[in-house]
């Protein structure tokens, strides 16, 4: 199984287990899947978080306001699960 789907699927699972009403970092996922070298799953672990967005399963957040998936954003971000 390739890193990105394992991704996909850690950020999917992680999210929907913290339920509708809390969120996730792009970390977690990263630390669930790379283990010791999860620093570098932080910049793809975001890319699909923005992927998910597009698709509308996830939100993402920064500071508790939703971001545009296709805005030019940087920084600390949030996941949650929609639905």
């Amino acid at each position: 199984m390739s890193q990105n789907l394992e991704l996909r699927r850690a950020i999917l699972s992680l999210a929907r287990e913290r339920g509708p009403d809390k969120t996730i970092c792009p970390s977690d996922a990263a630390r669930a899947v790379g283990g010791e070298r999860w620093r570098d799953l932080m910049e793809p672990a975001r890319d699909i978080a923005r992927d998910l967005a597009r698709d509308g399963v996830v939100e993402i957040s920064q500071r508790g306001t939703v971001l545009d998936p296709d805005a030019g954003w940087r920084g600390p971000i949030r996941i949650r699960a929609i639905g």
